[in-house]
């Protein structure tokens, strides 16, 4: 905690001099607002995120649906995207409308609402990456290397840690490009 208070007395706004000292801002960083938004992104703290609809990857992937099937953008695009409540009722017009779950997504349908997913994933913003699915799934890697294995999963969690590290020894293994610029552009 003494760490973070003698951080909070050293905020500026650029400049140099005994003035520019003198003069606090309220904003600790271009990227972060506090010191403990800076700390929790250092440390990689995230909190897990509480979905509106407990989805059932499960029966889904049980009932052979494919991951593409639904986040279509993943094979074309740097976005795996999530369906919206009209794809989803394609087929909840017809199947399980009677599940308490099914009974969420019909509402937010009716309403002319998209379900406000929780995103899962993700990099800081300060990590400058730039992730693309879809050269990753034509290389063939498989959604679980990432997104851990969601047929054992009911609701999505976040169940392998992105880091750099992990990243780097999954592209050593492919053989892929280890360059910088490949995510960091």
């Amino acid at each position: 905690m003494l760490l973070l208070a003698v951080l909070a007395t050293v905020l500026v706004r650029p400049g140099r001099g005994a003035a520019a000292r003198d003069v606090f801002t309220d904003v600790f960083t271009p990227e972060h607002a506090t010191v403990a938004e800076a700390v929790r992104d250092f440390v990689g703290w995230r909190p897990f995120p509480t979905q509106p609809i407990q989805f059932p990857h499960t029966t889904h992937l049980a009932r052979k649906l494919q991951c593409e099937g639904c986040h279509a953008g993943a094979a074309t695009g740097p976005v795996a995207g999530i369906p919206d409540t009209k794809f989803c009722m394609s087929c909840h017009q017809l199947f399980a409308t009677d599940k308490p779950e099914v009974r969420k997504l019909a509402a937010y349908f009716s309403r002319g609402e998209d379900v406000p997913w929780q995103r899962v994933y993700g990099f800081s913003p300060s990590a400058h990456v730039k992730f693309n699915h879809a050269p990753h799934v034509r290389a063939g890697v498989q959604c679980s290397a990432c997104h851990g294995d969601l047929t054992r999963q009911t609701v999505a969690v976040r169940s392998v840690n992105l880091t750099m590290g992990y990243c780097l020894a999954c592209h050593r293994s492919r053989k892929a490009s280890i360059d910088c610029t490949t995510c960091h552009f």
